[in-house]
């Protein structure tokens, strides 16, 4: 057996990278973490996830004092927002996190941390200035760098990227988004409620384009209402830098109307690309571009003991996704089971105020697939609670097959990441929905919704005519007393 400086190699000190050395030192694996940015956490925790939902976060206080009115209090004039403030605010919570994902830390697990950008130079063999680290398995978790598509202008053009957004020194007076994924609308939320004037130039016929069309538009509607514009169906012409401002031309409608916009600030969100180069991947026939690392459904790569895990993958962008396959990673490089990924009810939520959160099939999903299903929505203007917070909008859509068995749940409304959480633990438990109806849930809660959806397909069974018929027959019910 040949012997190498370390058991296993990861490259990637982001989510995946992070959670497959942990998990590799604590089984006792001896375990190299090589990151190339200055610090450990990758893309989520400095430039992603933890400084957006922060922003969310100061723009959602900052709508409810403009907003005061609303539940009974006086009227706020509010002065200009301060945006070195709001971006000092986001510096100090990645702070606290950063001591989380920390070299002290990760040495105390016993994993060894090295920083720079390692090439591979053998099938076991990292480069690393002037330095070889050998390593009998490894694991990219290298990550991903937003998308730059090839918009005539835009290299000439100065824009702004997840990457540059939260550390601005001053907010906007005006920005256009390119795109309508999730990173496109939850900025365009957070910033117009700042006080920007934001406007959202979209491809596509909808934003969110994976989402039901129901769904999609509501959050479209209530972002709207607020001050958003968008322009959907469009294909950008170029962009071109005034100085002053940025410029955008734009291609709209079956017509093809050509519109112009100029803002500020233009914000570029238009998907993201594995970020694969200068690793050597090609020298070692690891197959790998822009959309991703080839992987079977162990994680590995063409050599098989080369794992990948994250967003290299080019597949599931999520944080949560990352970590649950470095969980597969770490089970079959350190403890040789044999997991596959399965991403049948992997979760997601989309952070706009309200949130959009699902697992398993929509009923856009559920058609394309043919099978047999029903569609059941429960709206949370009849929540109590969500009348009291003055939260009424959205719903959840929950999509049944012909078993009245769970095939996937939507839920658009207040705090529904949260809320998920409930059929996450139902989807994966295999619970039956009479189960969740039966749960007794707290008064006045959100959570009820959940109960109320389950609980009116429980409802066309017990509540209908035949069993009427029936309780008539055998205990001489005499039926309705009113009208």
């Amino acid at each position: 057996m040949a012997r190498h400086d370390f058991d296993i190699g990861v490259i990637g000190g982001g989510a995946a990278g992070l959670t497959a050395a942990s998990g590799a030192a604590q089984a006792g694996a001896k375990t190299l973490l090589i990151e190339k940015e200055p610090a450990l956490g990758g893309d989520c925790l400095h430039y992603g996830c933890v400084p957006s939902k922060t922003l969310i976060r100061t723009a959602h206080v900052f709508h409810l004092m403009r907003n005061a009115e609303r539940f009974g209090l006086p009227g706020i004039e509010a002065p200009p927002v301060d945006f070195a403030r709001v971006a000092a605010r986001i510096r100090s919570v990645i702070a606290g996190i950063q001591r989380h994902d920390s070299v002290e830390r990760f040495c105390s697990l016993g994993a060894r941390v090295e920083f720079g950008s390692p090439a591979f130079t053998g099938a076991h063999t990292v480069a690393l200035d002037g330095r070889r680290f050998s390593a009998g398995k490894w694991v990219l978790a290298t990550g991903s760098s937003p998308a730059l598509p090839p918009i005539p202008g835009l290299d000439r053009t100065p824009h702004l990227t997840n990457r540059e957004l939260f550390s601005l020194d001053r907010l906007p007076a005006s920005m256009i988004i390119l795109g309508g994924g999730p990173v496109a609308v939850e900025m365009a939320q957070a910033f117009n409620r700042l006080g920007t004037s934001v406007s959202v130039v979209q491809r596509g016929s909808q934003i969110l384009s994976r989402e039901d069309r129901d769904m999609a538009d509501l959050v479209m509607d209530v972002l709207a209402e607020e001050g958003v514009r968008f322009y959907l169906g469009a294909g950008v012409l170029g962009v071109k830098d005034l100085g002053h401002a940025r410029h955008v031309e734009f291609m709209q409608g079956d017509e093809g109307m050509v519109r112009r916009l100029e803002a500020e600030a233009l914000l570029v969100a238009m998907g993201r690309t594995a970020n694969v180069q200068g690793l050597g991947l090609d020298a070692i026939g690891i197959q790998a571009g822009p959309g991703g690392i080839a992987v079977d459904r162990r994680l590995r790569t063409g050599l098989k003991h080369v794992y990948a895990a994250g967003d290299c993958l080019g597949t599931h962008l999520f944080t949560h996704a990352a970590g649950y396959e470095a969980g597969v990673v770490v089970a079959n490089a350190v403890f040789h089971l044999p997991r596959k990924v399965d991403y049948s009810l992997l979760p997601w939520c989309t952070y706009t105020d309200p949130e959009l959160a699902g697992i398993g099939m929509n009923e856009k999903g559920a058609a394309a697939s043919g099978v047999e299903h029903s569609v059941w929505i429960e709206r949370f203007r009849d929540n109590d609670r969500a009348r009291a917070e003055g939260a009424i909008e959205g719903c959840v859509k929950m999509i049944l097959d012909g078993k009245e068995r769970p095939l996937g749940v939507q839920i658009l409304g207040p705090r529904a990441g949260d809320l998920l959480g409930e059929w996450v633990a139902a989807m994966n438990g295999k619970v039956k929905v009479a189960t969740v109806a039966a749960a007794i849930h707290p008064y006045p809660t959100l959570g009820e919704i959940n109960k109320r959806v389950a609980g009116a397909v429980l409802a066309k069974k017990i509540f209908s005519d035949r069993v009427k018929k029936g309780l008539r027959l055998f205990f001489g019910f005499k039926g309705r007393a009113c009208g």
